[in-house]
C-alpha cells in the first residue's frame, strides 16, 4: 500500500464510525491525519478498531446545523484546525417508485445525505478560510450520474452533491482548498442491509469487472484527495465504477 503524505493534518471524516467512512478513517490514520469521527452510532463511536484508538470522536446528527456547529466548535477547541473534511455520512433510503416514494423518506434522504453535506461544508470552510488551506472530499454515487431506477431519493442526493461539490470548487478557486467528490458504484458496506437482494443484484449486474467494490480501494482514492498532492483538481468528480461509468 503507498503512504499518503497526511502527517500532521487534522481530518473531520463524518459516518465515520463504520462502513466506507471507517475504511477511510483508517486509512488517513495510516497516512499520518488526526482523525477526528462524526457519527450518529454512539455504539459504533466507542468500538472504533486499533487504528483509529487515538481519534477524537463526536456523536453528530449532520441533518441538523446547530449539531455540526457544536461538533465544529468542540473540534477546534482541541485541535489547532480542520485541514480536511470527508462528508461521507449518508443513508440508501426507500426502495421504491417515484409515485409510490414515502414523501418523509424523500426528506429524511435529502436531509443527512444533502443538507448534511452543506451543513458540514458551510460550517468548516470558514475555518480553511482564515487558515489559508483545506482540502474538502464529498461522496456522491454514481447513481447520482445514472439515475438508478426504484431509488430516486438516493439517486436526486447523490446528483445535489455532485452538483455542490462543483459550485463548491469553482467559489474557491482562488485558494489553496481544493473540493473534489468521488462517484463509486456499489460498495458492499453495512448500508447493503437496508436493500432489497433484488436491487443489490440489479447494481452488480451494471459493473463490467463483475463484482463491488472494496471499501478500501475507495479510500485509496480519498486519502490522496485529501493530500496536498492534489493541487490541480477542484469541482472535479472521480469515479469508481468498476468499468460502469463509460462517460
Amino acid at each position: 500500500m503507498n503512504k499518503i503524505d497526511l502527517e500532521g493534518r487534522v481530518a473531520v471524516i463524518t459516518g465515520g464510525a463504520s462502513g466506507l467512512g471507517l475504511a477511510i478513517a483508517e486509512r488517513m490514520a495510516q497516512s499520518g491525519a488526526q482523525c477526528i469521527i462524526w457519527d450518529y452510532d454512539a455504539d459504533a463511536l466507542k468500538a472504533l478498531p486499533k487504528p483509529l484508538e487515538r481519534a477524537t470522536r463526536y456523536k453528530v446528527d449532520v441533518s441538523d446545523l446547530s449539531a455540526v456547529e457544536d461538533a465544529a466548535r468542540k473540534t477546534l477547541e482541541k485541535h489547532r484546525s480542520i485541514d480536511i473534511l470527508i462528508n461521507n455520512a449518508g443513508i440508501t433510503g426507500a426502495t421504491a417508485k417515484v409515485w409510490d416514494y414515502p414523501v418523509d423518506e424523500w426528506a429524511r434522504v435529502f436531509a443527512i445525505n444533502v443538507n448534511g453535506t452543506f451543513y458540514c461544508s458551510r460550517t468548516i470552510i470558514p475555518h480553511m478560510r482564515k487558515d489559508g488551506y483545506g482540502r474538502v472530499v464529498n461522496i456522491a454515487s454514481v447513481a447520482g450520474k445514472d439515475g438508478n431506477p426504484n431509488a430516486s431519493g438516493y439517486s436526486a442526493s447523490k446528483a445535489a452533491i455532485i452538483a455542490l461539490t462543483k459550485s463548491l470548487g469553482k467559489e474557491l478557486a482562488d485558494t489553496d482548498i481544493r473540493v473534489n467528490c468521488i462517484t463509486p458504484a456499489a460498495v458492499r458496506t453495512p448500508l447493503f442491509a437496508q436493500l432489497p437482494q433484488q436491487h443489490i443484484d440489479f447494481m452488480l449486474s451494471k459493473i463490467p469487472l463483475g463484482r463491488f467494490g472494496l471499501p478500501e480501494e475507495i479510500a485509496s482514492l480519498v486519502a490522496w484527495l485529501s493530500s496536498a498532492e492534489c493541487s490541480f483538481s477542484t469541482g472535479a468528480v472521480f469515479d469508481l465504477s468498476g468499468g460502469r461509468s463509460t462517460y
